[in-house]
């Protein structure tokens, strides 16, 4: 399986006693509808399948996990901060007027002030909010997306139209 074809849903952030059980955390938001069966570790770029034994959801976004052939802490070391993925064809049907900032990626970001800032590469979620990459004048920039920030998502045009605050692109280009 290749990236292209899977999606993104979270990763293992530790491992859980001595027979080989971990933890993961959920960056998929529907994560209670996922199937299962089998998710791909990324491990050092090529996706490996883990076929689940056991998976214990909790309701703060993690759960437990217990992979065939995982059976000891041992086995399940490599597994720690690596992303997991599911097939695309697992990912769950939403609603046509569901929108969620990850869609934003690889929309157009326009400042009102400075223009066009490039295409976002990249859409995290963080604790407090979801943050945007992009590549401006050759330089990486990072940006809150969030309602303040926000004027306009043209998803015709896939042109998202910021009103940043001043001097935050700065921060970045200043050498």
């Amino acid at each position: 399986m290749k990236h292209e074809e899977a999606f993104y849903i979270g990763y293992v952030t530790k491992t859980r006693g001595l027979k080989g059980e971990v933890q993961l955390f959920f960056e998929f938001d529907d994560y209670e509808k996922l199937d299962f069966d089998v998710v791909f570790a990324d491990m050092n770029g090529k996706l490996v399948p883990y076929f689940v034994a056991s998976a214990k959801l909790q309701a703060n976004k993690t759960g437990y996990f217990n992979f065939d052939d995982v059976d000891h802490i041992d086995k399940a070391q490599p597994l720690l901060k690596k992303k997991l993925y599911l097939p695309l064809n697992q990912m769950p049907e939403r609603n046509e007027d569901e929108f969620f900032y990850t869609d934003l990626k690889g929309f157009m970001a326009v400042d009102e002030t400075l223009g066009e800032l490039g295409q976002i590469a990249e859409v995290n979620e963080y604790p407090q909010q979801f943050v945007a990459t992009v590549l401006y004048k050759e330089t990486e920039i990072l940006f809150p997306l969030n309602e303040d920030f926000i004027v306009e998502i043209d998803d015709e045009e896939k042109v998202l139209t910021l009103d940043l605050p001043e001097g935050l692109l700065d921060i970045y280009l200043q050498k």
